[in-house]
């Protein structure tokens, strides 16, 4: 997991040349991949640091953060990990978490 100094100094490095999301883990339950307080900063152009717990739930929270970039606009998104294991979502959990995003610098 990316500390939280490495997360800020790359925040503020990246929103030097763009606007960016930040994501943070805000609540839990049940077995997650991720803690509370687990933030992941959201590049528009892909440069995207740390992780949430990847899979399917993380390419959720990467397309509202790039909603979030466009709109300014903050956003909570759940994440699911109670859904049967198929092919298409690997390494569920068992949990869920909610996940707010934020547009860097507002």
């Amino acid at each position: 997991m990316e500390s939280a100094a490495t997360i800020y100094h790359q925040l503020n490095q990246l929103t030097q040349e763009t606007a960016v999301a930040v994501a943070t883990v805000v609540q839990v339950k049940g077995s997650v991949p991720r803690e509370l307080g687990t933030k992941m900063i959201i590049h528009p152009w892909g440069q995207h640091v740390g992780t949430i717990g990847g899979g399917c739930g993380e390419a959720d929270v990467i397309r509202t953060g790039l909603e979030v970039i466009a709109t300014g606009q903050p956003q909570l998104v759940k994440v699911d990990l109670t859904e049967p294991i198929t092919l298409e979502s690997l390494g569920v959990c068992g949990g869920i978490m909610q996940v707010y995003i934020e547009r860097w610098p507002t």
